[in-house]
């Protein structure tokens, strides 16, 4: 195939280690901004994991669709909370993103 007209790539990452994930993530960048590519999709378990220049997401649990549309405004904490079952904290790093569980803050502890 020299010339495909869809990549499908299912947890490419897994098995990487850091700088080999970043390396992958930049070059899938480059590839999803590149109007010459092949449409991609990706299937991750790691928001940390999508490249810039992905533009939508869909986000399944137990084969159900939770949510799905444009990247910016699907991806986030309610959405993630629901697919994964636990309350999360998403953040944007530029045109990254990261995600990790929610940890309740510890109760003061009282003065008696």
């Amino acid at each position: 195939m020299t010339d495909p007209e869809l990549m499908l790539l299912d947890e490419p990452a897994a098995g990487l280690d850091l700088g080999g994930r970043e390396d992958l993530v930049a070059r899938l960048g480059l590839l999803a901004e590149d109007l010459d590519a092949p449409a991609l999709v990706l299937v991750t378990h790691h928001v940390e994991e999508i490249p810039p220049g992905f533009t939508d997401v869909l986000l399944l649990r137990e084969g159900r669709v939770v949510a799905a549309g444009p990247i910016e405004i699907t991806l986030t904490e309610a959405n993630l909370k629901e697919t994964f079952g636990l309350d999360v904290v998403l953040e944007q790093h530029g045109r990254r993103y990261s995600a990790r569980a929610a940890v309740p803050e510890p109760e003061e502890a009282s003065s008696n």
